[in-house]
């Protein structure tokens, strides 16, 4: 056994010299920063004998070459290892110590497995890059050809590395105007392009599809087993929203008080891209190409339908499309927010309000303008829209 008692004297004394030479350090560090404040030159480090000075050598001796001396000293008069596990100040070290390791060690794998993947990415071995991506989806139950991305990066990641926007669509707008029978040239050079959002109110003038469209249309359309249900779940894409439906198949086997908002039924909103030939022959019957559209556009062969209850809506959002679009208002009313990029917080008002009415086609540049849409009054909204180049 250690006889503490007799070692306790010396390691007070090498304690207190420790603690003395700590506070020395702090007198040498005060008084440099004395003499930089002012405006003092600093002295050379060595001594005539081309040595350290006392101050410097203070400086020399940190914390860790002082505890160091102090447990060398410790060793030669007899303790051992295990005789400083009972000291609780070793006990916080070691503790420290594996810590630092740990988080070394995760550092260490991280980088490993990072340089691993750039690795297999890069040559393809040893598997090839078409295998990772099945894999992926796998991992996640999706269907790679249903999904048209691989790895989803948040809205405000894809904001921020977006290339600075010129402005001038929303300066000086204060509100969105609702106008009648514009012509071709006038829609062109005023609005198809540059940005600013308007409603043609008589947009949907000659079209036949406010008296068919609805609920039951679209679900007879769309029925359970049909072509056009099996094109649109394995081909279109859906947007639930904040519902919890899982499908469009799921959305036509809702129930009737619900549909049509009976009761204290839940309101619903979804949207979904009609890819299929046969159901776009059925609607077609009822729509055609918007009459103030640019004579030599053309517009997307998809089609995207928005179908909702009254006090439902799509949050606030931008969409990630290369062309400006139109909606029409088939059935119901519908309040839409317009708020400006980042870009343009200080140039632009915040944001504007429009209201679009039955047969009324509301024209927005929906990569530009972050939007969110509220459906009001009694009925159910029906929209249908589509991008134009």
């Amino acid at each position: 056994m250690v006889n503490f008692s007799k070692l306790l004297p010396t390691l007070k004394q090498k304690c207190v010299v420790h603690l003395w030479s700590c506070d020395e350090e702090h007198k040498v560090m005060r008084n440099r920063v004395n003499r930089v404040v002012n405006g003092e030159k600093e002295p050379s480090p060595l001594n005539e004998n081309n040595e350290l000075n006392d101050e410097d050598k203070f400086v020399s001796r940190t914390p860790r070459k002082l505890f160091a001396d102090l447990h060398r000293h410790a060793i030669k008069l007899g303790l051992k290892p295990q005789d400083f596990q009972q000291l609780s100040s070793v006990n916080e070290i070691q503790k420290s110590i594996n810590r630092v390791n740990f988080c070394r060690l995760f550092i260490t794998i991280a980088c490993i497995v990072f340089v691993a993947i750039i690795f297999i990415f890069v040559t393809e071995w040893p598997v090839s890059n078409t295998h990772v991506i099945v894999w992926w989806f796998q991992w996640y139950k999706s269907n790679p050809l249903k999904e048209p991305c691989v790895v989803y990066v948040p809205e405000s990641v894809t904001e921020n590395i977006k290339p600075p926007l010129n402005c001038d669509f929303c300066r000086n707008l204060h509100h969105v105007d609702h106008i009648n029978n514009i012509s071709i040239k006038d829609f062109e050079s005023q609005y198809a392009y540059s940005g600013i959002p308007i409603v043609i109110s008589d947009g949907t003038k000659n079209w036949t599809a406010s008296e068919f469209f609805s609920y039951n249309f679209m679900k007879e359309v769309f029925s359970p087993g049909s072509e056009a249900l099996d094109k649109v779940e394995k081909d279109c894409q859906f947007f639930p929203y904040k519902t919890d439906f899982s499908s469009l198949g799921n959305v036509f086997e809702m129930s009737e008080e619900r549909a049509f908002m009976k009761g204290e039924a839940k309101p619903w909103y979804i949207g979904w891209s009609n890819c299929d030939n046969s159901a776009a022959n059925i609607l077609r019957q009822h729509y055609t190409r918007p009459y103030f559209l640019p004579e030599f556009s053309e517009s997307s062969k998809t089609d995207w339908i928005f179908m909702g209850s009254p006090g439902y809506g799509a949050h606030l959002h931008i969409d990630h499309v290369d062309l400006p679009s139109w909606q029409a208002q088939i059935t119901g009313r519908k309040r839409w927010i317009l708020q400006p990029p980042r870009d343009c917080y200080f140039q632009c008002p915040r944001e504007l309000e429009v209201i679009v009415n039955q047969g009324e086609i509301i024209v927005l540049d929906t990569n530009k303008w972050y939007h969110s849409t509220l459906n009001i009054g009694e009925t159910i909204s029906i929209t249908i829209g589509s991008e134009y180049d």
